[in-house]
């Protein structure tokens, strides 16, 4: 069977209904598994695919071979599904271990090619263009979910007794699996939601789409290059007309999200900053081209969710979305907002405070807005504090930094990371590395492997970004061992010099990795990041992007790219006000844009009223009167993070009360301890257990956000909080 995994995988979260683990990308989501699909001969399951060393043979893939492979893999576990329901219905008795072994063994297969078809995709999109790769993607993802929408293997799952802890965690997995996807409903009701969904997949559609065409259809030109004179390196070739002489204007402000978060921040001309802005707030509404608004489509979204969860027995759709999260409930959460925002909230306005007056003593002769204050925080850090951003990154080349982030590594988790040059990839610059535990039985055989890819060859999905595509997870019923791959889109040619946010995307994206592949748990359902709760899916890749408020780490990071002299140590010390400069104020918005897609999915009052009461709640700023802004929130509405967007701060939560742990003595002996106990408990149980418990093996009691407060050094010691 391993010379069928010829496919290659693509990131592609499992059923979203329960818990999965998304595609590890700047934002992220949770666990995924990646395949790639063979050639569609007789014979053989993909046949070739795989070399003899159990690594793809990506020297010969095709995009016939990872179709081919797919369909014939996606049939085996379909085949396998049926005769399983077979067996039962005939009355043969199978334990559920016996059930999860055996569909272990033939999924192991199709999630490989499914993850190198990601792989390719994001990597190089000629070799698998989006229309195929999207085919894989369906075709897998259909294929799998096979597994946990089959009635006899439910009821088998449902009356058996589990023989051990893992298998116990995976019947809970396939049982919520099977209730979220209408298992237990008559046939009526069935129909019922398979019609519902299907609707909503097209409203989804609709507003992702208009979206689309939102922003694509604003295009502000710029000619004046001092307008663009500040733009970081990035910014310009994104907007230049000719990307290869990004210096020549003239340039083209869109509405992409990183456009528009580079333009409030670099440009100096007020009107301007306002008119991008407003045409970011407004897209997508009745404020601006009728036919592209959303807000109908917003209402019947919501509309249909609150049918969906009805009908799964839950009185909303929040409600709902709980059942595959960390935090256990709506009501807990809000705890954890009020508890959070006391304060952030005051921290705001003190912030806000000190930034108008810096303002109005550089010149600054009118009230700051929301479109002001990314300008003038900028302004600030470097006037008060000499923390220039683009020369700051001169320290930071990128082979510097992968360097000593492998390095930094080895030493807290008990690791070697070694590449290995004659290992086949899908581009020259692409590099493969084993990785070797000194706590494994046997020490001299990888427990796994990972490529790197740091240049997109397109940049059809933005620039600076990173994603950890999981090309299959372990599983030891295929005799698997994990592979993934860490893409970046760096700009190639000259050596990338890392910004602040390029550093903590890199250690984000390799902790993620580190999840996936140190993982000891058994079946692939488990493992890494599988299973792993959507709100703590996020908490290994900050765990390790957090060693950057170390400045010791900063400064052994660095070295200049033409001298290679570290960073001063005075600067090291400084770099954490690029995290914690305006804290409270980005804490503010996570919380409201976390609050507001809970109350959206739990309140049937209309989304702008839900929005101006929401409003004064995190914000010291006015809301503008046209500000239509969730019209165009595609992750919620179009994605997969409805009642789910407090995930990525609920994931810092964690992870800053874990880090906290390695921050309590910043030196190479207690970096080693601590890390050795997260990789014994956090990187190794995957989803094998529940992250509730993990956290209580690590840290002996229940996660509390004070460290998250303090890590932004906004948390205040009269003022009293309790455990989360």
């Amino acid at each position: 069977m391993l010379n069928l995994l010829r496919r290659r995988p693509a990131c592609v979260p499992l059923i979203r209904a329960a818990f999965s683990a998304p595609l590890h990308t700047t934002d992220n989501r949770p666990g995924y598994i990646v395949l790639v699909p063979e050639i569609g001969e007789e014979g053989p399951l993909g046949e070739g695919v795989l070399k003899p060393d159990g690594l793809p043979a990506f020297s010969d893939i095709t995009i016939e071979m990872c179709l081919g492979a797919i369909g014939q893999q996606a049939s085996a576990v379909e085949n396998s599904v049926k005769a399983l329901e077979g067996d039962l219905q005939n009355g043969k008795q199978l334990d559920a271990g016996g059930i999860f072994r055996e569909l272990d063994t033939v999924t192991g297969p199709l999630e490989t090619t499914w993850g190198v078809a990601k792989a390719l995709y994001l990597g190089n999109s000629t070799l698998i263009p989006t229309k195929s790769y999207m085919n894989i993607h369906e075709r897998a993802r259909n294929a799998r979910a096979a597994k946990f929408c089959n009635l006899k293997v439910y009821k088998a799952l449902e009356a058996a007794q589990s023989a051990g802890p893992d298998e116990q965690r995976l019947r809970q997995k396939f049982l919520l699996e099977g209730k979220l996807n209408g298992l237990t409903l008559d046939k009526e009701k069935q129909d019922g939601l398979k019609e519902l969904l299907t609707h909503l997949g097209r409203e989804r559609a609709s507003f992702k789409n208009k979206v689309n065409m939102a922003v694509h259809s604003f295009g502000q030109v710029i000619t004046d290059f001092n307008l663009v004179r500040d733009f970081p390196p990035s910014l310009l070739e994104a907007t230049a007309r000719d990307p290869s002489q990004p210096l020549e204007g003239p340039w083209k402000i869109t509405l992409q999200p990183q456009v528009v978060d580079g333009f409030l921040k670099h440009c100096p001309e007020r009107l301007q900053r306002w008119n991008v802005w407003r045409a970011s707030v407004l897209k997508a509404s009745s404020q601006q081209e009728k036919a592209l608004e959303n807000s109908t489509h917003l209402e019947k979204i919501r509309g249909l969710r609150r049918r969906q969860a009805n009908l799964l027995g839950y009185s909303n759709f929040a409600d709902m979305s709980m059942q595959t999260k960390m935090v256990g409930s709506v009501e807990n959460l809000k705890q954890i907002f009020a508890k959070l925002l006391k304060f952030a909230g005051p921290a705001q306005s003190v912030e806000l405070e000190q930034l108008q007056r810096f303002a109005a003593d550089s010149g600054c002769d009118y009230k700051l807005e929301a479109y002001d204050v990314a300008y003038w925080r900028r302004k600030q850090l470097v006037a008060e504090h000499g923390l220039q951003e683009q020369k700051l990154s001169e320290f930071f080349p990128l082979p510097r930094v992968l360097s000593g982030m492998f390095e930094l590594s080895e030493k807290l988790f008990g690791i070697r990371i070694v590449e290995q040059p004659k290992a086949e990839v899908w581009h020259p610059a692409v590099k493969f590395y084993d990785v070797f535990d000194a706590d494994s039985p046997n020490s001299s055989t990888p427990v796994g492997g990972f490529y790197v890819d740091c240049y997109s060859k397109e940049h059809k999905f933005g620039r600076n970004n990173g994603w950890m595509v999981g090309i299959r997870n372990s599983n030891r019923s295929a005799g698997l061992t994990p592979l993934c791959a860490l893409i970046f889109n760096f700009s190639e040619g000259k050596t990338p010099l890392l910004s602040y946010d390029d550093l903590q995307m890199l250690f984000k994206t390799f902790g993620s990795g580190l999840q996936h592949l140190l993982t000891q748990a058994g079946y692939s359902d488990l493992a890494g990041l599988s299973n792993i709760e959507w709100d703590a899916s996020q908490v290994s890749g900050h765990v390790m992007s957090n060693f950057l408020d170390d400045p010791t780490v900063i400064r052994g990071l660095s070295g200049h790219f033409s001298s290679g002299e570290p960073l001063e140590a005075e600067i090291s010390q400084k770099m954490r006000l690029l995290k914690t400069q305006l804290a409270g104020y980005n804490l503010c918005q996570d919380l409201y844009l976390a609050d507001l897609d809970i109350e959206l999915h739990r309140s049937q009052a209309f989304w702008l009223e839900i929005v101006r009461k929401l409003w004064p709640v995190y914000h010291c700023l006015p809301l503008d009167k046209k500000d239509a802004h969730p019209c165009s929130l595609t992750d919620i509405f179009a994605g997969d993070w409805a009642a789910a967007q407090f995930s990525h701060l609920y994931s810092r939560l964690i992870a800053a009360d874990i880090s906290s742990s390695f921050a309590e003595q910043r030196s190479e002996e207690n970096y080693a301890v601590v890390g050795r106990r997260y990789k014994q408990t956090f990187l190794s149980s995957g989803g094998s257990v529940p992250t509730a418990e993990v956290f209580r093996r690590f840290q002996g009691r229940d996660p509390s956000g004070e460290a998250l407060l303090k890590s932004l050094d906004i948390f205040e010691p009269s003022q009293t909080t309790d455990n989360n």
